[in-house]
């Protein structure tokens, strides 16, 4: 707290700007290093392209993940898909090619933590397995706010390093349509409260209505709006008139910005009595040396503190777990009939339950046990194995029942790998 004399390191003169610029990208969602300001960076944390597509071109606002190809990219890669310049044997523009009809479309998640993937490496808890080399992803780790959106279930892009595998809705809407490389935006916070999205979504969404592709958009706030630290946690959930309000707010927001032809998919809250269920006798990796340290008490120490991430879950207290199921129930409805009865100009929309039963019975098939699909730091979160099984669950939900939002498998997907590790692409 303390830094050459000063209350804090943001009073130093030569720090205060940095402070100030690092305020605005966490609030707004968007990354640090973006010269053209077009919302996407080609530096990876700080909501860089572990959070959005990789931007090609960072001296060009209007070069970016998503957009529509400009006169087919016969001269350059106009949306970072790595389609561009055109066949010498006709003439005609690969984009044109490949990707004309195909149908291509982006992904944005508006989520909470678990959509950010939030994740304390358990080495850094464990102590036989602390050493030097455990803490070597640290600095990246607090750059990107302890969130791996880069594994994440809905947009994840790279191999995991954090345990499992990496499945993600954007991996599969990729192997569909090639053309829909690097087309991702995770726009998702860690925060206590009840969300209300829509204030913010005029920062941090990157879609031009009239230049961009339609999008995917899940609206995953599945634990935010009945997950709190408060003393009196009941008091400070969303109600059910709120979560309406907030939620047509956004959704109105949405329709003046989304291209026609877009899609909302509203995923309902957790029943969140499962982290108890399945972990609160067992050994926390502090504990796991001397056996001294469980769930239970984790989950006091932080209730006695004020800083649960969910007082009416993580609590001994049976009466208390149920109502914060019961709310999250209540809300979850109110999500399924704004999903009925709601009708917009430039999406459809649609609800789906979130798939975390079918997740712990696909892992029981594997012989896996339930609480293996929870973060071990902090007992909370769904972990990288719960995210990949909880793709495949999503995705064949919407294959069966919503076809037309993932739009049609393009033919010409081999044609295009073929042509891009020819020019050297990755």
């Amino acid at each position: 707290k303390s830094f050459l004399g000063f209350s804090s390191v943001c009073a130093f003169p030569l720090l205060a700007s940095l402070c100030e610029k690092i305020k605005y990208v966490l609030r707004n969602k968007l990354p640090f290093e973006d010269f053209d300001g077009d919302k996407f960076s080609t530096f990876p944390t700080l909501r860089g392209y572990h959070w959005r597509g990789r931007d090609c071109n960072d001296k060009n606002t209007t070069v970016y993940p998503g957009r529509r190809p400009d006169n087919w990219d016969a001269k350059s890669d106009s949306n970072c898909n790595g389609i561009w310049g055109a066949d010498p044997k006709d003439g005609i523009p690969y984009e044109e090619k490949f990707c004309k009809g195909a149908d291509s479309k982006g992904i944005v998640l508006l989520g909470d933590s678990a959509g950010a993937h939030f994740h304390i490496p358990p080495e850094w808890m464990t102590v036989t397995q602390m050493s030097a080399k455990s803490f070597a992803n640290l600095p990246m780790a607090f750059s990107d706010e302890l969130d791996w959106p880069q594994f994440s279930e809905i947009t994840g892009f790279l191999n995991s390093t954090i345990g499992g595998w990496t499945d993600s809705l954007y991996l599969r809407l990729r192997k569909r349509n090639r053309c829909n490389h690097r087309d991702l935006q995770n726009i998702s916070q860690n925060v206590y409260f009840a969300v209300d999205i829509a204030p913010y979504l005029s920062f941090s969404l990157a879609r031009n209505q009239l230049l961009d592709n339609p999008a995917i958009v899940i609206y995953a706030t599945i634990g935010n709006d009945v997950c709190n630290g408060e003393r009196d946690t009941l008091a400070h959930m969303t109600t059910p008139k709120e979560m309406l309000s907030n939620v047509v707010q956004a959704l109105r927001y949405l329709d003046s910005h989304l291209p026609n032809g877009s899609h909302v998919i509203l995923t309902g809250l957790v029943d969140g009595r499962f982290l108890w269920d399945n972990l609160h006798d067992r050994y926390h990796p502090l504990g796991q040396l001397n056996k001294d340290v469980t769930y239970s008490q984790l989950y006091s120490f932080l209730d006695c503190l004020q800083v649960s991430p969910c007082s009416g879950w993580l609590t001994p207290n049976e009466t208390l777990r149920n109502l914060t199921s019961e709310r999250a129930l209540q809300l979850s409805n109110v999500l399924k009939e704004i999903a009925r009865s709601e009708k917009f100009a430039n999406f459809d929309i649609f609800y789906m339950d979130f798939p975390l039963r079918q997740t712990a019975e696909e892992w029981r098939k594997m012989g896996g046990e339930p609480w293996q699909l929870i973060e071990p730091v902090d007992g909370f979160h769904p972990n990288q194995i719960a995210a990949a099984l909880g793709t495949g669950i999503t995705w064949q939900r919407v294959l069966h029942e919503w076809p037309q939002v993932l739009g049609k498998e393009n033919p010409f997907n081999d044609q295009i790998e073929a042509i891009f590790k020819d020019q050297g692409g990755h």
